[in-house]
């Protein structure tokens, strides 16, 4: 397994910007399918975005298309989620998840095998 750090959050005014990172311990971090999930307060945990092992492919929850972007840098062990045009209710702790077996389209948290600690964003009115 991978060891998983996220960084980035913060407070930003409504239509601002933010850069989640996720850094990952090993050497293996190519390996594993990676995304991004957020829990609101009082909410279930819910997906946000993947991206393939290699990074050409990403795939998104409707409520984040348009806005935001997945990414990584497997030479740097580092998974980024860029979030632009932020809403209140993109307010969240935003987690960072690793899968060894998942596919693109793995949205269910029992899919991955790791996580990190969390990041709170927090998107004023």
């Amino acid at each position: 397994q991978v060891q998983l750090a996220e960084s980035g959050g913060g407070l930003v005014q409504a239509g601002g910007s933010l850069r989640l990172s996720c850094a990952a311990s090993g050497r293996t971090f190519s390996s594993y399918l990676m995304g991004w999930f957020r829990q609101a307060p009082g909410k279930e945990r819910e997906f946000v975005a993947t991206i393939s092992k290699s990074g050409g492919n990403t795939y998104y929850a409707d409520s984040v298309k348009g806005r935001f972007t997945i990414s990584r840098d497997n030479a740097k062990n580092t998974v980024y989620l860029q979030m632009s045009s932020l809403k209140p209710e993109d307010t969240a702790v935003y987690y960072c998840a690793a899968s060894r077996y998942g596919s693109l389209y793995s949205y269910t948290e029992h899919e991955y095998d790791s996580w990190g600690q969390g990041t709170q964003v927090t998107v004023s009115s």
